[in-house]
């Protein structure tokens, strides 16, 4: 079975204010838990580490721990 772009995780290019997306996709997978985050979805992001994450949460302690 084929998979649509839809069905794929994104690659994409975090910056301090938004991301760029340089491979398609429809969702993009939390750094630190491993959630699925559908893009619509993605507010939380790291651009010097070049992660995403899935709650306000899970950002604050990553960013912490790499202090």
């Amino acid at each position: 079975m084929l998979m649509s772009s839809g069905d794929k995780t994104a690659k994409l290019h975090y910056g301090p204010s938004g991301f760029r997306v340089l491979r398609p996709g429809q969702h993009v997978i939390c750094a630190v838990s491993g959630t699925v985050i559908h893009l619509e979805d993605l507010r939380y992001w790291s651009a010097e580490h070049q992660e995403a994450y899935a709650t306000p949460e899970i950002a604050t302690r990553r960013l912490l721990e790499q202090e």
